[in-house]
């Protein structure tokens, strides 16, 4: 007679659904389905019992839900790979299993004390949380989640009561299988100990591009799979200092090349003014040249490059192109005044591995068109954005010296409009968020610069220097394809009334028509009124001051959740030193005032993440955006927020979301794993709303933040789940950092 509790084909099909075992070959899949049983439990049914059983077994959840609770040490029943695992409390864990393959053990042992927790069967709570032994609720668990992996590796009893609350189907995996298939197959291993597994995450990152595939064209995949070094046509060449400015538009034109770096010669063969000679300059070429070494040692990069050195041939000091020789040519100088009057320096650089799209990045950002590389610490070359304009036909380059030459504020607008359909290119040819929204935000700070100029050039320098303040996601660098205006000014402080009255009519035309020139150019209005138009938000300095120090040291749960977004400004325009001033002073209060923090803290909890303790996604009820999540203020907010409160709390002055937890973790602020996964969730969460508002791009839509979880792959729903289940470990990690366990 057949055992009714098996039945393969029925775990088969679980297994093939179900992360991380939908990733294994067939063959094994088979052997594990045949190895599974099938189990019903009615509602109630106690299948843990914290302290005393001990698992035989892995349970899946294959229909139904299950309850977790206990004091602290329930927490450690919240396995990776499913909800949130111990970060701050270890609690009580028992010994590793001896028998797990020891480079497991050691990675267990290792992801404990990331964690902050204790290796061994008398661990204490060293964390900042309450200790309190009081049961309580810690997780629901609904269909394809698992308990009792971490008793089962670790070869200990069960750290939380589990308790189904309705009828409940399980597919089971003996103990002895479930270890044998850890130590067979890294993924599974992997993913029951990382919170959120960098497999499917990678997986998910494609299956989206995928989604995209159509809409890309081939050319535009270079920006990505090539690299600057890969532009380069023939090695550099360099004439010393001192050498007149015909001598080196000889040497351009003999050498057939746009541009000429200046070195200081240290051998003693500098040509003098308009002396011409062959020893002006060097040609580092033939055999002379190393290909594979370059010519210059002492090449870094460090965002935007340092002075090059030459142990031979003397320090790099700088570039000359063509360009500036014309404009010498145009301004009638002395043809035999020396070329380093007409240099940039110091030269910008990158390593030649780097992809191009980083080096386009960085010619925009710099606005520039000449980029040395290097290779093993030497330049080998220079290349210039007509390099890579030249293999793509649709290139943000192009729109990016549009909107440079552009020359009246009415020509900027429809340009605005186009920046959304040139850098959308980049999510179709796979990039991430990270990558797209620097590029966005490099568009937009170019178009803010060229509408607060041309404006200033259409009503005349202001009376006073001032800084534009840009805050919010324009803050954060963070800006998708769907944004608004969130902008301050800052003015000197002046004394003199006459002075002040003249500031004051000139800023409130000049920024009234600012935001008006940029809405236009398809940056909206915010509706709540941040802008710099708002009187309320264009003070002088000590204005500034006083704003902050009140939020900071009187602070009121209202207007701390209306402030927040001030506390990512950043400079955008006009003088960077008035902001840096105002960040010296923020950081100091903050650091020190525990009170606001914990209103900051408060405001990060009031947005939970939309999933629900059976872990299903919950979506919006009625209105406008019925059966969708809203990712932006449901998704991506609680991660904003947890960088926010913890980089004022550390005295980072970071404001991008992603450089925040990247600092955080380096500092030792948060733990290792924490800070991975917290990056990595939010880059997910973060390119989900850039591929679904590209999509809406396509249809001719508005672009919002609001996705039908419908529309997703599996594998983008449970990796969505999983970004949200660190969500909550990072407000999870709050409650306990600020002793906030309310119920």
């Amino acid at each position: 007679m057949s055992d009714p509790t098996r039945q393969p084909q029925l775990a088969l099909d679980f297994l093939r659904g179900t992360l991380p075992f939908s990733e294994l070959s067939g063959d094994v899949l088979n052997w594990l389905a045949k190895a599974c049983s099938v189990d019903f439990m009615p509602t109630g049914t106690r299948l843990f019992e914290r302290g005393r059983t001990r698992p035989d077994r892995l349970w899946l959840v294959q229909k139904g839900a299950v309850r977790l609770t206990g004091g602290p040490v329930a927490a450690a029943e919240q396995d990776a790979g499913q909800d949130v695992r111990p970060v701050i409390r270890p609690d009580i864990r028992p010994d590793i299993r001896p028998d797990v393959r020891p480079d497991i053990r050691q990675d267990i042992r290792q992801d404990m004390r990331q964690e902050g927790g204790s290796v061994g069967s008398e661990g204490t709570d060293s964390g900042p949380g309450d200790a309190s032994g009081a049961d309580s609720l810690t997780d629901v668990r609904g269909e394809g989640a698992s308990v009792g992996a971490v008793a089962l590796l670790e070869g200990g009893v069960a750290s939380a009561d589990v308790e189904t609350v309705e009828d409940t189907f399980f597919i089971t995996i003996p103990r002895v299988v479930f270890l044998e298939l850890v130590e067979r197959e890294q993924v599974v291993s992997q993913y029951y100990m990382k919170g959120l597994p960098e497999r499917f995450v990678t997986k998910a990152f494609a299956e989206m591009r995928v989604r995209c595939e159509g809409l890309a064209d081939e050319k535009g995949l270079y920006l990505f799979a090539s690299r600057v070094g890969d532009l380069v046509a023939r090695p550099p060449v360099s004439v010393t200092r001192g050498t007149s400015l015909r001598q080196a538009a000889a040497c351009m034109v003999e050498q057939g090349v746009g541009s000429l770096l200046i070195r200081e010669g240290v051998r003693d063969r500098m040509p003098v003014g308009g002396q011409d000679t062959d020893e002006a300059f060097s040609l580092v070429m033939g055999e002379e040249w190393d290909e594979r070494q370059g010519n210059i040692t002492g090449a870094s990069w460090d965002h935007g490059g340092e002075l090059l050195s030459d142990e031979g041939d003397g320090e790099i000091i700088g570039i000359v192109t063509d360009s500036d020789l014309r404009k010498a040519v145009s301004l009638c100088m002395d043809y035999s005044a020396p070329v380093e009057t007409l240099m940039n320096a110091p030269v910008v650089a990158m390593d030649a591995e780097r992809p191009c799209f980083d080096g386009l990045l960085e010619m925009m950002r710099r606005q520039i068109h000449h980029l040395c590389v290097t290779r093993n610490g030497r330049i080998i070359g220079v290349i210039t954005a007509h390099d890579i304009m030249v293999m793509q036909g649709r290139t943000p380059m192009s729109l990016f010296r549009e909107i440079m030459h552009q020359r009246t504020l009415e020509g900027l607008h429809p340009l605005g409009q186009r920046i959304a359909h040139v850098v959308r290119g980049l999510v179709e040819e796979g990039a991430r968020a990270g990558a797209i929204t620097r590029m966005i935000t490099v568009f937009n700070d170019l178009m803010l610069e060229k509408v607060l100029s041309l404006l200033q050039r259409e009503l005349g320098p202001a009376p006073v220097p001032f800084c534009w303040m840009c805050m919010g996601s324009e803050g954060r660098r963070e800006q998708t394809f769907m944004t608004d205006q969130d902008n301050a000014l800052v003015i000197r402080d002046t004394e003199d009334p006459v002075i002040r009255k003249a500031a004051e009519f000139y800023f409130s035309v000049f920024t009234e028509q600012a935001v008006t020139h940029l809405d236009a150019c398809g940056f909206k209005r915010c509706k709540g009124d941040m802008m710099a138009s708002n009187p309320r938000w264009r003070m002088e300095q000590a204005g500034w001051t006083t704003q902050f120090t009140g939020w900071i040291r009187r602070p009121e749960p209202e207007e701390v959740l209306n402030s927040s977004i001030f506390f990512d400004f950043r400079s955008g325009y006009g003088r960077a030193d008035y902001v840096d001033a105002l960040w010296r002073q923020v950081l100091e209060e903050a650091a020190a005032n525990e009170l606001f923090q914990r209103h900051l803290a408060a405001d990060c909890l009031r947005m939970r993440p939309p999933l629900s303790f059976f872990r299903n996604f919950i979506v919006e009820k009625d209105g406008q955006h019925r059966n969708t999540l809203d990712l932006k203020k449901r998704g991506g907010l609680p991660f904003v927020d947890f960088a926010r409160v913890m980089a004022l709390r550390c005295g980072i002055r970071e404001t991008n979301t992603m450089d925040r937890l990247s600092a955080l973790e380096t500092a030792g602020h948060i733990p290792v794993q924490l800070g991975r996964e917290a990056r990595e969730a939010y880059e997910f969460v973060m390119h989900l709303r850039l591929v679904h508002q590209v999509a809406q791009i396509e249809r001719g839509e508005e672009p919002d933040n609001h996705v039908d979880p419908a529309t997703l792959s599996d594998l983008e729903k449970q990796t969505l789940k999983e970004a949200f289940a660190v969500a909550v470990r990072l407000q999870s990690y709050l409650k306990d950092l600020f002793h906030m366990h309310m119920g």
